[in-house]
């Protein structure tokens, strides 16, 4: 049995693997009928709850359908079905979790209700994301990158904005995929210390810089996520605003990447706020095909997790 916890928690080795088995399936959809796919069915007769105590869409679509392709069956659940670690501890909703289905996805706050999950539940649990990482958007990401351009090994990744979640995912992939990293924001959003030391540690060449043109120069992918995140209060949005309006990406900061550099956006997007029309809709934006991974990508941890080492 694997947890799917943070990239940085999961081994290279199973990383690669999860990202090739990914892209095997999603040629299988794509190319062969339907039913050449019926005899591989890894989730049969297997029941997957979906633990939801922040509102998604990409999420719950992209489990819910690719548990469905893989022969299984959901049970979607939100905070206020189960209102996690208040009428009943994390652990013994784990443990009684664990005796009705065979995986547990969840998309929560706190760090520390994802942990205490997997650690009392005797079946595989996913990390849908955290305030603190989003590791299954990164490895969509990182599908979409090596559709499009081959391994990104070496390649130079640039996040633009504020340090969150997504980009500390971001992090933890550096030093697994071996990539570097240029993260470009206001100093009060620096991403996690620990992380960029880190990713640096397992040989990635991390950098901080305010400056988003210096950034984006010689930049492969260049990724942005939205000013203001869902947990963020509202007493926080002007000044996010004014703080990262230095950093959105537009046709002339894409303009300083090299000219088959990629751009990227996990989605839901403010345009005109993080990111201009005509970078989202042109035509280095890969927005829609990384949102689409996130099924394909998934699915494949999914399978791993059921599959063991």
């Amino acid at each position: 049995m694997n947890h799917f916890l943070d990239i940085h928690k999961t081994s290279a080795q199973d990383l690669h693997r999860i990202i090739e088995t990914a892209k095997l399936t999603k040629n299988a959809r794509h190319d062969k009928p339907k039913a050449a796919l019926d005899a591989e069915q890894p989730l049969k007769d297997k029941m997957v709850a979906l633990i939801f105590e922040k509102p998604s869409t990409r999420t719950r679509v992209s489990f819910d359908v690719g548990v469905r392709q893989m022969g299984g069956q959901t049970m979607v659940l939100s905070g206020a079905d189960m209102q996690l670690g208040h009428g009943e501890t994390i652990a013994d909703t784990a443990r009684v979790l664990s005796r009705y289905v065979d995986m547990i996805m969840i998309r929560t706050f706190e760090e520390q209700t994802l942990l205490e999950m997997a650690e009392y539940a005797s079946v595989p649990v996913i990390n849908g994301l955290t305030n603190r990482t989003h590791p299954c958007q990164i490895m969509a990401d990182i599908l979409t990158y090596e559709e499009h351009r081959g391994s990104i090994k070496g390649k130079k990744v640039v996040w633009l904005g504020d340090g969150n979640n997504v980009c500390a995912s971001f992090l933890h992939a550096a030093g697994q995929f071996g990539f570097d990293m240029t993260f470009a924001g206001p100093e009060p959003l620096d991403p996690e210390m620990g992380f960029v030391e880190e990713a640096r540690a397992k040989g990635s060449n991390v950098s901080i810089t305010r400056s988003a043109e210096e950034a984006v120069a010689g930049a492969d992918l260049v990724v942005t996520d939205t000013w203001v995140s869902m947990h963020d209060p509202a007493s926080a949005r002007e000044r996010r605003h004014n703080q990262l309006r230095p950093y959105r990406v537009d046709r002339r900061l894409m303009g300083l990447a090299k000219p088959d550099a990629l751009f990227m956006h996990c989605l839901p997007a403010h345009r005109g706020d993080e990111v201009t029309n005509s970078v989202m809709d042109g035509p280095q934006s890969v927005i829609f095909d990384e949102a689409e991974n996130r099924l394909h990508a998934q699915k494949a941890i999914m399978r791993w997790c059921v599959e063991g080492k």
